[in-house]
C-alpha cells in the first residue's frame, strides 16, 4: 500500500518530503527509513503498542509496520490537459492507493504562491477539479469499448458500463467519486482505471512555526472542507521538520520540547496516511521478535495470516488471540492462558485492531 504526496507549487510539499526522507530520527532500529528512488521512500508507522508489548515480552527485534510514500510531481491548473507536469502527475497518482495533499496555510512574502494569494480552499478545489476532469476523460474514453464488449454478451463488460455511467453522472454534480457508493462487483469492474477522485485523501495543513497547533483561520477552513468529504487533517510545519531532520537525537528531542511537540511530523503523517489507507495492525509477539502487521479493516483471520505468508492463509486451522489489555493485566502469555483469556478463533473471525495472535496452519 502506498500514498502519494501531492500539492501545488510552493505549498511546502517537497520541503516536507525531503525532510522525511532525510530524517535521522527515522534511521533508528525501531523506525527505519530507506529511500527507494529519488521520489519514493518507505516509512515506518510509529505505534506505542509495540513498546507496551515489549514491557512484558522482551524480543531480540521490534519491527513496526511500514508504508510507501511517493513524492508526486507538482500540480498546476490544467494538469488534466497536460499543463506543467500534468501527464507525469497523472501517471504517478493512478498507481497510489491514497492521496496526501499538502495545503499551504501560512503567509510568507518570501515564498510566492502560484496563484498570487494564500487560499487553501482554492488550492484544494484546484487539485480536486483536476482529479475529476482526468477521471471524466478516462471514463469517456473507456465507455465505447465497454459498450461494444457488453453488446457481445460479456457480463463483466455490462457491469463496467453500468459503473462508468454511474460515475459520470456523479462527476457531473461536481462531486469526487470517493463520495459515492458502488456495489463491490462494479468497483472491481472499473478498478483497472485507477480513478483518482475515488482515492481516499488526507490533508496536511502546512502551518507556520507560530501556529503549530493549527489555530489560524486558514487551517480551520481546511478542517471544515475536509469534514464535508470525511477526510482527516494533520497540521505540520514543513520548515520546522526540515530543521529537525538535520539534528541528532538529543538535539532533536530538545528542539521538540522547546516548541512544545511530542514527536516529529513523520510520525503524525505516517499514522494519518495509514488510517486513510484503511489499514489497521495486529501483532505477533515472541522472544525472536515483536512485530506489527498491516491488514485492511474487516480482514478475517485467514487473510491476516496470509500477510505473513500465503501458506498461512492456505492452510489456516485456527488463530489464538489475546489483547494488549490482557497482557498488561496478567503480565505474560502463560498467565493469560491459565486465566482462560486466550481465545481460539476460526476462519470467520474478523480481526480487531491491536489483536495479538498465534496462527496454527497445515499445508
Amino acid at each position: 500500500m502506498e500514498a502519494g504526496i501531492v500539492g501545488l507549487p510552493n505549498v511546502g510539499k517537497s520541503t516536507l518530503f525531503n525532510a522525511l526522507t532525510a530524517s535521522k530520527a527515522a534511521q533508528s532500529e525501531n523506525y527505519p527509513f530507506c529511500t527507494i528512488e529519488p521520489n519514493e521512500g518507505i516509512v515506518s508507522v510509529p505505534d506505542d503498542r509495540l513498546t507496551r508489548i515489549t514491557q512484558y515480552i522482551v524480543p531480540k527485534k521490534v519491527i513496526p509496520t511500514t508504508l510507501k510514500l511517493v513524492d508526486i510531481a507538482g500540480i498546476v491548473k490544467g494538469a488534466s490537459e497536460g499543463e506543467g507536469l500534468g501527464n507525469k502527475f497523472l501517471s504517478h497518482i493512478r498507481q497510489v492507493d491514497a492521496i496526501v495533499q499538502v495545503v499551504r496555510c501560512f503567509n510568507d512574502p518570501d515564498v510566492i504562491h502560484v496563484a498570487g494569494t494564500v487560499d487553501p480552499l482554492a488550492d484544494m478545489e484546484t487539485i480536486e477539479t483536476e482529479l475529476m476532469l482526468a477521471d471524466i476523460q478516462t471514463l469517456e474514453n473507456a465507455l465505447p469499448k465497454a459498450e461494444k464488449m457488453a453488446r457481445g454478451g460479456d457480463k463483466e463488460a455490462k457491469l463496467r458500463v453500468d459503473a462508468i455511467k454511474k460515475c459520470n453522472e456523479h462527476l457531473a454534480t461536481d462531486q469526487p467519486l470517493r463520495t459515492m457508493e458502488l456495489p463491490d462487483a462494479e468497483k472491481i469492474a472499473i478498478s483497472s482505471y485507477g480513478l483518482m477522485s475515488a482515492k481516499p485523501v488526507l490533508y496536511v495543513a502546512n502551518v507556520s512555526e507560530n501556529d503549530l497547533e493549527g489555530k489560524d483561520p486558514l487551517v480551520q477552513k481546511v478542517r471544515d472542507q475536509a469534514a464535508k468529504v470525511g477526510a482527516d487533517v494533520v497540521c505540520v510545519c514543513a520548515k520546522l521538520e526540515s530543521e529537525l531532520a538535520e539534528l541528532d537525537e538529543p538535539d532533536r528531542a530538545e528542539m521538540l520540547a522547546e516548541v512544545g511537540l511530542e514527536e516529529p511530523a513523520l510520525h503524525t503523517i505516517a499514522r494519518g496516511a495509514y488510517k486513510t489507507l484503511g489499514l489497521e495492525s495486529y501483532f505477533t509477539a515472541g522472544e525472536k521478535e515483536v512485530r506489527a502487521w498491516p491488514i485492511p479493516r474487516g480482514a478475517t483471520a485467514p487473510q491476516a495470516a496470509g500477510v505473513i505468508h500465503s501458506d498461512f492463509e492456505r492452510g489456516f486451522i485456527r488463530c489464538e488471540v489475546y489483547t494488549l489489555e490482557d497482557l498488561e493485566t496478567y503480565k505474560s502469555e502463560k498467565e493469560i492462558r491459565q486465566a482462560g483469556k486466550l481465545r481460539v478463533e476460526g476462519k470467520t473471525y474478523v480481526m480487531n485492531d491491536g489483536d495479538i495472535c498465534h496462527f496454527l496452519f497445515n499445508v
